[in-house]
């Protein structure tokens, strides 16, 4: 292009894209026909002419304007030659100097996690995973329910009723154990504080307490804390998500600042009074009615609600956690509610042109129904019910495919290929589309799931298993001829690395999911047409050894981003 076309548009993106008519193709003609009035086809040819070098085996026009090319087979056993024994599979660190906060999962204190908080944990732990491999320094944020009303309710039915068992230690059944108590608990409490009168007035003096920091009651607000995250954190371990108890930064974390956050936005002339609530309004957000929806800082009663707690929260996050960008994973039918954050935030000076400030939206999990996913009484479904759902199934199908894998195996197995499939069949479509949990489905050795994912590495390090230790490092051998399958895999996985950046990009781990899917089924017929370890020529066996060991590698860090496990025996 320096070559063939003015220096104004020479440095322009070359649209270089895989392709199934060549090796590569780049409409970067049709780009940029208008600019240079010029016939397409015509800007093509002088690319054409111009397009001399070693890796280019031949080159040809087609169609309206297309560059189709064809590299040299030496150049691609080259790049897997490089690629085997790269560190990081040869993968950048291009966001390094990047602070990201990630707010993500979320769930309330003394209630169980359900089937709501699946896509925000699942979600926001892959972006953690992606964002903190290409470099980025990635502060995960629980951002925990921890504060409000309910608590001064559930406390003052825990103090009138001193029997109840809700701590780990007075509790059989495990680490879920406290959090199914305390949920219980809730719901008892809720019960009675909406038929009992006197118990609402009681309930209502103990947030005052809880809030003006009376020890007896802050004694008992931090056990539930403590009870309750000792369950989220056993069901995240299970998941194989990242967060700990250390990202835990709940509505209390930002009391302290509520006062000083309205103060700054009051003397800025941001929020306003309005029917005794202090507001913040904008000529961009109207109601139905077309009147103007205010972000409510402060209610007509003094309290602080959610877009106080928002607003301290992205403060912070910018002052004090130093973020380059935030993100925060949560359902799209918060949309309008950040927009409105943002917004203010922006107003007030916290968001700047340095710092990002990103709504993550997601679809709905739906039942076979076509529903949001509820039980038949209409509840919501605990996250461990549905984990455990596909676990068994998952039991099932691996014990009738794999009767000889011993129980321990067995066990690490089903686990592993029923939270992954649960993972994956979040995460292999686009976020933002609703998704029908159907456990057959996902726990389904073909097709695009997890389990075909995992049992195409399973397959693959079983090979490798079989290698004799004398060709167990091969030297790629780069003047052989490549076999179309190996030359459709080996480009394949030269892919990897634009599959991650475009997750980063995109914020789209589906990206991610359907390259992985792409690989492995690219793999299966690899491994048909070309045999590996019985392979006549050493040189040919030494490439095909090398081809599985990259194959393999990349799919478990694949996975391993994605959040999903990669056995070696499924």
């Amino acid at each position: 292009m320096d070559a063939a076309l003015p220096a104004e548009v020479a440095g322009a993106d070359p649209l270089v894209r895989r392709s199934e008519h060549a090796d590569f193709q780049s409409n970067v003609a049709l780009s940029l026909a208008k600019r240079l009035k010029r016939a397409p086809r015509e800007v093509a040819g002088v690319i054409t002419e111009q397009l001399r070098d070693e890796v280019i085996a031949a080159t040809e026009l087609s169609g309206p304007g297309f560059v189709n090319i064809t590299v040299t087979d030496s150049s691609i056993w080259s790049q897997l030659a490089v690629r085997t024994t790269a560190d990081r599979l040869g993968v950048g660190t291009p966001l390094a100097g990047e602070r990201v906060v990630i707010d993500y999962s979320s769930p309330n204190i003394a209630k169980q996690m359900h089937v709501g908080h699946l896509r925000t944990t699942i979600i926001g732990d892959a972006l953690a995973r992606v964002l903190s491999f290409l470099g980025a320094q990635v502060i995960r944020q629980n951002h925990l329910g921890d504060w409000g009303t309910q608590f001064g309710m559930l406390i003052q039915y825990i103090d009138e009723h001193p029997d109840a068992k809700w701590h780990h230690g007075d509790l059989a059944g495990g680490a879920d154990a406290p959090i199914v108590a305390l949920d219980r608990l809730y719901r008892q409490a809720r019960e009675k504080f909406d038929s009992d009168a006197g118990f609402a007035d009681r309930a209502r003096s103990r947030v005052v307490a809880l809030q003006a920091g009376d020890p007896d009651t802050l004694q008992v607000w931090t056990d539930l804390v403590a009870e309750s995250q000792l369950s989220f954190q056993a069901l995240y371990d299970r998941l194989g998500v990242l967060l700990t108890p250390e990202d835990s930064a709940g509505e209390s974390t930002y009391n302290e600042y509520l006062d000083e956050v309205t103060d700054e936005l009051v003397r800025a002339g941001i929020a306003v009074e309005s029917n005794g609530a202090l507001c913040v309004f904008f000529e961009e957000f109207t109601g139905p009615d077309g009147q103007p929806v205010p972000l409510i800082v402060r209610k007509s009663d003094g309290g602080y609600g959610y877009a106080a707690t928002d607003l301290a929260t992205l403060r912070y996050r910018v002052r004090k956690l130093g973020a380059t960008k935030i993100l925060y994973v949560v359902d799209a039918r918060q949309a309008q509610h950040f927009q409105m954050v943002f917004a203010t935030a922006r107003r007030a000076g916290w968001l700047t042109d340095d710092v990002q400030a990103v709504h993550v939206p997601f679809g709905t999990v739906l039942g076979p129904d076509g529903k949001p996913f509820k039980t038949r009484s209409g509840s919501t479904i605990p996250l461990s019910e549905l984990l455990d759902s596909a676990v068994n199934r998952a039991q099932e199908i691996v014990a009738e495919k794999a009767p000889d894998l011993d129980q321990e195996t067995l066990d690490q197995v089903v686990e592993a290929a029923g939270i992954g499939s649960v993972k994956y069949a979040d995460l292999s479509g686009s976020r933002i589309k609703d998704y029908v949990f159907d456990v057959d489905r996902m726990v389904n050795f073909t097709g695009n799931t997890g389990v075909y994912l995992q049992y195409a590495h399973a397959r693959i390090r079983s090979i490798l298993r079989n290698v004799p230790p004398a060709e167990a490092s091969p030297v790629v051998d780069t003047t052989l001829v490549l076999e179309p399958a190996e030359r459709a895999l080996v480009l394949q996985l030269d892919e990897f690395g634009k599959a991650v950046t475009d997750v980063a990009d995109s914020l789209e781990p589906h990206r991610l999911a359907g390259y992985l899917y792409t690989l492995a089924h690219t793999f299966t017929s690899f491994y048909e047409a070309c045999p590996v370890l019985k392979a006549d020529d050493p040189r040919v066996r030494g490439n095909r050894i090398a081809v599985c060991a990259l194959t393999g590698d990349t799919l478990a860090k694949g996975l391993e981003l994605l959040g999903i496990a990669a056995p070696e025996r499924i």
